[in-house]
Order: structure tokens, then C-alpha cells, then sequence
């Protein structure tokens, strides 16, 4: 996929998100109490849509998108049956500890999952990888405490609002300052390439 579109499936769904639970009321006629459930809803149509659209381009599952699709509809499911907006509240904290509980143990046994993931996208040596894979790994434990605190201290409202204009600019800003670990530790048969023409 194109970088437009590519961001658009991706950060699509939560702006959706975030638009009808702030005027669900005025867009469906529903009660402003019931925002938050029209806007599970449709988060769970967007998200759908968006790893199918990935999945129909590239022709296989991105596995993070997926992972965390799934547990929106599952989590987004129980919200909507048991009209409990606690549940989708806990998704950011389930999903982000599972990241990080997945990287450090494929560390444990050796396996570098982010290589896996990113590979196609990034040439890097093994210990480039680990790296990455320890700052990815503290940084989603970091997500993952960070929405415990807001959703428990803060109203709905404010909690929605900062996993669009909160999380999603930490997220980027962490993504762009990992990049130097990306240019300072390049895969080793490039190196070594790059020495025998010199």
C-alpha cells in the first residue's frame, strides 16, 4: 500500500472513532449518554474494513493490525452486549501487554518477532533488532500503563480524545526517534558488502 493509505487504515478507524462519540447524538438521534457504544460500533466496522482493505492489497495479514482487530471485536462485542464501556477501555491495555509480553519472551527463546514483522521494511542486524525489540517492548508496557491511568481517572470523553491526540503523536514521535537505531545498526552483509568494494 501507498504511505496515504496505508496511514489512512490505520489511523481511519480511531478518527471515526473519536468523531461519533463526540456528535453520535446529533448524527444517529441517540442519547449523548450512548455515544460511547455507537462509537464502538462503528470503530468495529471501520477496523474490519481497514484490515480488509490491507489484506485484498497485499495480499497477507499484518499481524498487528490483525491481532488488535480481532480483540476490538471481541472486547468492542462485549461492550455492546453487555453495554459496559469497560471493556473497550481495556483493549489498549490487553493489546499493548500482549506486545510486549510476546517481544520479551521471542527474546527469551531467541526469537526476534519485530524482524519477523518489519523485515520486509527495515535491513538490520541482529543486534539493530534486539534493540529495537527491548524499546518496543518497554515503550507498549508504557502504552499499556498510560491507559489504565486515563481511563481510570478521567471521564469517557477524555479518554477517547487522548487515543487520538495523545497515544497516536507519542506513538509517531517514538516510531521517528527509533530510526537512528535503524541508520547505526545496519545489516551485516550490507556492511560487509560495502567493505569489499572499498
Amino acid at each position: 500500500m501507498g504511505p496515504g493509505l496505508k496511514f489512512a487504515t490505520e489511523v481511519g478507524p480511531l478518527v471515526l472513532f473519536f468523531a461519533v462519540n463526540t456528535a453520535g447524538h446529533r448524527i444517529f438521534g441517540n442519547p449523548e449518554a450512548d455515544n460511547i457504544f455507537w462509537a464502538t460500533g462503528v470503530f468495529m466496522v471501520a477496523v474490519v474494513v481497514a484490515v480488509a482493505t490491507s489484506f485484498a492489497i497485499e495480499r497477507k495479514p499484518a499481524v498487528m493490525p490483525l491481532v488488535s482487530g480481532v480483540l476490538v471485536l471481541v472486547m468492542g462485542g462485549l461492550t455492546l452486549y453487555l453495554q459496559d464501556e469497560l471493556f473497550i477501555k481495556l483493549k489498549p491495555t490487553i493489546v499493548n501487554t500482549m506486545f510486549a509480553v510476546a517481544l520479551i519472551a521471542g527474546l527469551a527463546f531467541g526469537q526476534l518477532f519485530l524482524k519477523f514483522v518489519f523485515g520486509g521494511a527495515f535491513r538490520l542486524s541482529d543486534t539493530g533488532w534486539r534493540i529495537l525489540t527491548w524499546r518496543w517492548s518497554g515503550f507498549f508496557i508504557f502504552l499499556a500503563v498510560v491507559n489504565e491511568v486515563v481511563w481510570r481517572t478521567q471521564t469517557t470523553d477524555f479518554w477517547v480524545s487522548f487515543k487520538v491526540f495523545g497515544i497516536m503523536p507519542i506513538t509517531i514521535a517514538f516510531a521517528l526517534w527509533q530510526m537512528r537505531v535503524v541508520n547505526r545498526h545496519p545489516e551485516e552483509r550490507q556492511t560487509e558488502r560495502s567493505g569489499d568494494t572499498a
